[in-house]
C-alpha cells in the first residue's frame, strides 16, 4: 500500500519543500527557473573559493540546511532520490563565479547519477573559462570486499562541507582545499542501521522486515543493507555496528583503534525517536570510550536523512588539533569580539571597582574580570558555537556559573532570553528582536526601569537606536548610534537616584559618579562595535 504523505503533489515535493527553506530564512535566495539555493550574499564571497553540493532531495537537511558563513555556498537538489540536472548545476556555477569567486568547489557523493552530472556540468563550466573541481566523497563503511563504484556517500559528507567551509573562509585557494577535503575524506567512515525501510512519495516501502529483523549497511536511498541480522539492544546493535565499520578485514573500514582521537556523528534517517536516539549516542560514546578511543567531538541528530526512515548510521573521522580546529571552526569575527570585550573589562577593572565602592561593596570590576577570564578559559577549550543561538545561551551558562552576583545572574537572564529570536533568524531585525528579548527579561525579574541607575539604563538606550534595525536599509551605523546612546546614558546615570539594586538603600547625595554597571554595558558595546568596524573596513 502507498504510504500517507502531507505533500501537494509527488511531482512537486522537491520544489516545495527547497521554496518553503528559502521563504523561512532570509539569508537564502533561489535560483529562478532552477531548483538551485544559494547565500543572498554572494557579493560577500568577492575574491573567495565558492562551495556547491547537492543531489537527490528526501535528505533533509542535507544539503540546503547547510548552506551559510563557513558551509555551503549553494546547492543543487534533485527529485527525490534523483541526481539534480546538468543544467541547474552548471547555472549555480555561473552564478557563483558571476560575483567574483576565485573558484567552485564541488562536493559530490559517490552514486553515478551525481558523478554524471555534476562531471558534466564541471566539464561544460571550465570550457567557459570558470576553473571548477570536484572531490567525490565515499565514507560507506558497509562492503567488506571492492566493490567497482566504490564507497557510497552518506552522512560524513556533511563533515566535509564543514572543513571546506572553514577552509575557503579562511581565504585558502582552490587547489589546497581539494587536496585537504580529499584527505579528509580517506579518514571516514559510516554505517547506517535501520528497523524497517523509508517510504518515497507515491511509492511503497522499497523493502520489508519482519518484527525481529534489522537491516545493516543500508544506504540513504531506501535500498537493502549488506546483513539483515535479529532485532538486539541498542547496546549490542551499536557495538556490532562499530565492530563492522573497524574491522581490518573489512575493506571499506576506518583505522580506528585504541588510542585514536575521533569525531563521532550520531544521524537520524529521518523517522527515529529522539528517545531512541539519545540511548544510541549513549550506547556509541560508552562503547567507544571502552575501546580506548577518544572523542574529540559528538555530534547528535539529523544531518543526512532518508525520508522517514527509522534508523540511525554511525560516522567516525579521525582527528588531528588541526582538523578539529576547521570541524569546529566559528567566525572569526566571533572570537574577535569575545576576545576584546573580556580585554576590556579587564582593564576596566579598578575603575569599575572605584565606582561601586560609592553605591556597593567595590567589587563590580572584580566581578567583570571574573566573567572575562572565564570566558577566555573557554575559548582555550575550543571554537566557540558557530549559532549566535548556541553561544549566547552557553555565555549565560557560563556566567551564571562563574560570574556570581547579581550581574551574573542579570547578564544570564539578559543572554538567555536574547537568544531566543535568533534560533530562526540571524539577520538585523533578528538581532533587534534579541536586544528587546533580554532587556524585556532582565526588566521582568531584576525590577529595574530605564532611570533607575542601574546597567539597564544603558542597554536600554542602545536597544531604542536597534530598533531602526527593524526598517529596511539598516546596518552597521545603526550600532555605532546604539553605543553612543549606550555611553551617554552611563554618563547620566550621575545624575540619577538609584531606584534599584544596593544603591538604592543610599543617600543620593553620595551618588555623584556614573553607575559601575551602565558604564560596564557600555564599555562591552563599545568593545562589540570597535571589532565589527575595523573587519568591516
Amino acid at each position: 500500500m502507498t504510504s500517507k504523505k502531507l505533500v501537494n503533489s509527488v511531482a512537486g515535493c522537491a520544489d516545495d519543500t527547497l521554496a518553503g527553506l528559502v521563504a523561512c530564512n532570509p539569508n537564502l535566495q533561489l535560483l529562478q527557473g532552477h531548483r538551485v539555493a544559494l547565500r543572498s550574499d554572494l557579493d560577500s564571497l568577492k575574491g573567495q573559493v565558492a562551495l556547491l553540493s547537492g543531489g537527490g532531495s528526501g535528505h533533509e537537511p542535507a544539503h540546503a540546511g547547510f548552506i551559510g558563513k563557513g558551509m555551503l555556498t549553494g546547492v543543487i537538489a534533485g527529485a527525490v532520490f534523483t541526481s539534480p540536472a546538468v543544467g541547474s548545476i552548471l547555472a549555480a556555477i555561473r552564478a557563483v563565479a558571476q560575483v567574483g569567486t576565485v573558484g567552485t568547489l564541488l562536493i559530490v557523493k559517490n552514486y553515478t547519477g551525481d558523478r554524471l552530472n555534476f562531471g558534466l556540468a564541471r566539464e561544460q563550466a571550465r570550457a567557459e573559462g570558470i576553473p571548477v573541481e570536484m572531490v567525490v566523497i565515499g565514507d560507506d563503511s558497509a562492503f567488506t570486499v571492492l566493490k567497482k563504484a566504490g564507497r557510497r556517500g552518506l552522512c560524513g559528507t556533511v563533515l566535509i562541507h564543514k572543513v571546506a567551509g572553514a577552509l575557503a573562509e579562511a581565504g585558502a585557494g582552490l587547489e589546497e582545499i581539494t587536496d585537504r577535503v580529499s584527505e579528509v575524506a580517506k579518514a571516514m567512515g559510516t554505517l547506517g542501521v535501520s528497523l524497517s525501510s523509508c517510504s518515497v512519495p507515491g511509492s511503497k516501502p522499497t523493502f520489508e522486515l519482519s518484527a525481529d529483523e534489522v537491516e545493516l549497511g543500508l544506504g540513504i536511498h531506501g535500498e537493502a543493507g549488506v546483513h539483515r541480522i535479529k532485532m538486539a539492544t541498542a547496546d549490542e546493535i551499536v557495538a556490532l555496528m562499530l565492530d563492522h565499520m573497524t574491522s581490518s578485514s573489512n575493506v571499506s573500514h576506518v583505522p580506528v583503534r585504541s588510542g585514536s582521537s575521533v569525531v563521532l556523528m550520531v544521524n537520524n534517517l529521518g523517522g527515529l525517536s529522539f528517545l531512541e536516539l539519545g540511548i544510541i549516542a549513549n550506547a556509541a560514546v560508552r562503547s567507544l570510550e571502552g575501546r580506548g578511543v577518544k572523542i574529540a567531538r559528538a555530534l547528535v541528530g539529523t544531518f543526512m536523512s532518508a525520508l522517514d526512515m527509522p534508523g540511525i548510521s554511525l560516522t567516525l573521522l579521525l582527528v588531528d588539533e588541526p582538523l578539529l580546529k576547521l570541524i569546529g571552526a566559528a567566525s572569526k569575527q566571533m572570537v574577535l569580539v569575545l576576545e576584546r570585550v573580556c580585554a576590556t573589562l579587564l582593564g576596566l577593572e579598578e575603575r569599575l571597582n572605584a565606582l561601586d565602592r560609592a553605591a556597593g561593596d567595590g567589587d563590580c570590576g572584580t566581578t567583570h574580570s571574573c566573567a572575562a577570564r572565564a570566558i577566555q578559559g573557554w575559548l582555550k577549550e575550543g571554537p566557540p558555537p558557530a549559532s549566535p543561538a548556541q553561544l549566547l545561551s552557553k555565555l549565560a551558562l557560563l556566567l551564571l556559573e562563574k560570574m556570581g552576583g547579581s550581574s551574573g545572574a542579570l547578564y544570564g537572564l539578559f543572554l538567555t532570553a536574547a537568544a531566543q529570536p535568533l534560533k530562526a533568524k540571524t539577520d538585523l531585525p533578528a538581532w533587534s528582536a534579541a536586544m528587546d528579548a533580554g532587556l524585556e527579561a532582565m526588566q521582568k525579574y531584576g525590577k529595574a526601569a530605564p532611570g533607575d541607575r542601574t546597567m539597564l539604563d544603558s542597554l536600554w538606550a542602545a536597544g531604542q537606536e536597534l530598533q531602526a534595525w527593524k526598517s529596511p536599509g539598516a546596518n552597521l551605523q545603526i550600532l555605532s548610534k546604539a553605543v553612543k546612546s549606550a555611553e551617554a546614558a552611563a554618563e547620566a546615570t550621575r545624575n540619577m537616584e538609584a531606584g534599584a539594586g544596593r544603591a538604592s538603600y543610599i543617600s543620593s547625595a553620595r551618588l555623584d559618579q556614573p553607575d559601575p554597571g551602565a558604564v560596564a554595558a557600555a564599555a562591552i558595546l563599545r568593545a562589540i562595535l570597535e571589532v565589527l568596524q575595523s573587519q568591516d573596513a
